[in-house]
């Protein structure tokens, strides 16, 4: 999808020389070959700040445990799905795996080609203590971990204009009612009430993740991504996806949605510019509307919420959705000593104090706990400390469907929701499309 980690996902578009070159930049492509007496391989995903971040947390950990040194490979992202599909299939995958979690993960468990960690993490406490609970829902199947994360964390946020919700005389919706009530009022002030760059199909997506799981609690996905047979059919489903469409017949998306992309940051500007009162978005986007939103950020500005509840609605309304990290999985193929090198890694190299700082200095929020002093000292402190505390804290963290779903499934999913955005589906008929792609 469009909206990968790996790339583009980082909350600043901020240069990252400064906060990095303290550390140490190393050479492109690999750190190095593992020694004769150990080591192992790593594969990832290119593009910086990430990439570079990884580079020096896999250097240092090298040069402290030389005989465990890790040769890692970079590649471009959709080259490297492609590449690493056929290398686990052809059993000749690295040691450590770079993933998203989710359905795909949940394909190389089935299959036996990951490492069962739940044992590692049970001997290992205080290294799954550190990370962030709600990061581990994406890296267990069956109850298991197969995958360590590994990165930072992104959610989905409810963004604001605190300069219209001001001449409106409006405060940030609480409930869904409320948010109805101000789509009239923003309407009638001619503004459009919400921005969407509908034509990217994931960014509708998320108003569906919040909705399932503000209606009908995380049981509702959990559902279909255990494969339940009309999972897609529960009468939360059905409702969260009504009213999805109300929203949408009350006008309280921006006319012509359906012709607008995420890619081109066009939904961005309608909120920093005041053409859009409000909008739901990736918590990378502040970093982007920092960076080209004429001060909009740093004159304080953009607001951010947590997302409304629904009344009767199951779900906890500090549940949150989107990205929880990015993960490190050991394949099964691996020798024991190739092994036992990654899991020193874990324990030993990954996040990092300097790895986490560098993350930090670029703006975002590594999936560390204990670290709000950090981020209390940098100017984005409030947002930063915001996405800190939602992601921490949320009681469940739900992964974003596309990724969590097989890419079929996905791919049908995007199709349907494009379809139920434009209204040339029912909620009914959304459901029985969707149905037919369970276990798919």
């Amino acid at each position: 999808m469009k909206h990968e980690l790996a790339s583009r996902r980082s909350f600043l578009a901020l240069a990252v020389i400064a906060p990095l070159s303290a550390w140490g930049l190393t050479a492109c492509g690999t750190s190095g070959p593992a020694s004769a007496s150990g080591g192992a391989s790593m594969w990832s995903v290119s593009g910086d700040p990430n990439e570079t971040i990884r580079k020096n947390s896999v250097a240092a950990f090298g040069k402290a445990n030389p005989n465990d040194e890790i040769r890692v490979t970079f590649f471009q992202n959709d080259a490297y799905k492609t590449k690493i599909k056929t290398a686990i299939g052809a059993g000749q995958a690295p040691t450590l795996i770079y993933g998203w979690g989710g359905g795909t993960l949940k394909s190389y468990a089935d299959a036996k080609q990951v490492e069962d960690l739940t044992s590692w993490f049970d001997s290992n406490p205080d290294v799954k203590k550190r990370l962030f609970a709600s990061a581990f829902a994406a890296a267990t199947v069956d109850g298991k971990i197969y995958a360590i994360p590994a990165t930072t964390v992104q959610p989905i946020v409810f963004y604001y204009n605190k300069d219209l919700f001001t001449k409106a005389n409006v405060q940030p919706p609480k409930t869904w009612d409320d948010l109805l009530s101000l789509v009239k009022i923003f309407n009638d002030m001619g503004v459009a009430p919400i921005s969407l760059g509908g034509q990217s199909r994931w960014t509708s997506m998320m108003w569906l993740e919040y909705m399932f799981d503000r209606v009908g609690g995380p049981e509702v996905f959990n559902d279909i991504f255990a494969g339940k047979a009309n999972a897609w059919s529960n009468p939360a489903a059905v409702e969260a996806l009504t009213k999805i469409q109300e929203l949408i017949s009350a006008d309280g998306f921006v006319k012509g949605f359906s012709s607008i992309t995420a890619d081109s940051n066009a939904d961005l500007a309608l909120l920093f510019t005041g053409k859009a009162a409000m909008m739901l978005h990736g918590g990378w986007t502040y970093g982007a509307m920092k960076k080209n939103g004429a001060n909009f950020v740093q004159s304080g500005k953009l607001g951010w919420v947590d997302f409304p509840s629904v009344s009767g609605g199951k779900g906890d309304p500090t549940n949150a959705v989107g990205n929880p990290a990015n993960y490190l999985s050991i394949s099964s193929k691996a020798s024991a000593a190739e092994k036992e090198s990654a899991k020193k890694y874990f324990r030993n190299g990954l996040l990092s104090k300097d790895e986490v700082s560098a993350y930090i200095g670029t703006g975002s929020v590594p999936i560390v706990t204990g670290i709000e002093d950090q981020l209390a000292a940098t100017s984005d402190k409030d947002f930063l400390t915001f996405v800190y505390n939602l992601s921490k804290n949320a009681p469940h963290f739900q992964q974003s469907w596309d990724q969590a779903l097989s890419p079929t499934a996905a791919e049908a999913l995007l199709n349907n929701i494009d379809q139920l955005f434009v209204k040339s589906i029912t909620p009914q008929q959304f459901a029985t499309n969707m149905n037919a792609t369970v276990g798919k």
